[in-house]
């Protein structure tokens, strides 16, 4: 029985890295167990820290994310289609910034293979790999201590350097996003991204819908200082007021 439990919350806790959050009902019939099982499961796992329960359901808890190579395998279609529709934004740009991330790494793929004669500026040796295959694309990769674990460069002497340069469009992914705006698990990460946000004449945000209503510890900017969100469906819950609020254009890959 033990085994059996510890399995079935392994399982509760895998399926809310890939969904936004979920109800008891829905947990039991995909479990195939009573509705009482799975609230004693959730108070348990709640009280390890390991989640956050909601009226009738629950959410990951706050800075609980993936791994970066579970994250590269999650959504895969999704991003893909998120990167194709976001590069037709980038028209006429000619100094770029992008940020890391899973989704990210597909925004370069796209923009390897479609525009020619740009400079990028990125912290993200995934963006900068992506990147190399076309000769005309210039890549400035941001100074700062390196983070093995996401492949990025992070912290002061990043941030200092963003602060003197200037590019006609900055896209970033994120965490979670919620009606306040994107945010990311990471404090140094959330830090970088101000500041590309900041640095850009433009923002876009590109993010698949396992994002939505999600919260982590570094919201990194507001809806008002971003232009488009790119996404593979409409948004939902409290997360539509914060976008419509913030006059964001939402475009759906």
């Amino acid at each position: 029985m033990k085994q059996e439990k510890t399995a079935r919350q392994r399982q509760i806790l895998a399926t809310l890295d890939i969904a936004p959050s979920l109800r008891v009902a829905e947990l039991a019939q995909r479990l195939n167990v009573s509705t009482e099982t799975i609230r004693r499961d959730l108070d348990e796992l709640t009280g390890a820290g390991l989640l956050n329960r909601t009226y009738g359901g629950a959410v990951r808890a706050l800075s609980q994310e993936p791994a970066v190579a579970e994250r590269h395998a999650m959504f895969v279609a999704e991003r893909r289609r998120i990167a194709a529709a976001t590069v037709p934004l980038l028209a006429g740009a000619k100094v770029l910034i992008l940020g890391s991330g899973s989704t990210l790494v597909h925004v370069a793929h796209e923009v390897a293979a479609r525009l020619r004669e740009v400079l990028v500026i990125t912290h993200s040796f995934g963006v900068a790999s992506a990147l190399a295959v076309n000769p005309t694309i210039k890549t400035l990769l941001l100074p700062g201590d390196y983070y093995a674990a996401e492949g990025t460069t992070l912290g002061g002497h990043t941030v200092a350097f963003l602060q003197t340069l200037h590019a006609d469009v900055t896209v970033l992914g994120a965490s979670g996003l919620t009606a306040e705006g994107p945010n990311d698990a990471s404090t140094e990460s959330g830090a970088v991204f101000a500041a590309m946000a900041a640095r850009g004449a433009r923002t876009i945000i590109t993010a698949d819908h396992s994002k939505f209503n999600r919260v982590f510890t570094a919201r990194y900017a507001g809806w008002r200082e971003v232009d488009t969100l790119v996404t593979d469906k409409a948004p939902e819950g409290e997360l539509v007021w914060g976008v419509e609020q913030g006059g964001t254009t939402v475009m759906l890959s």
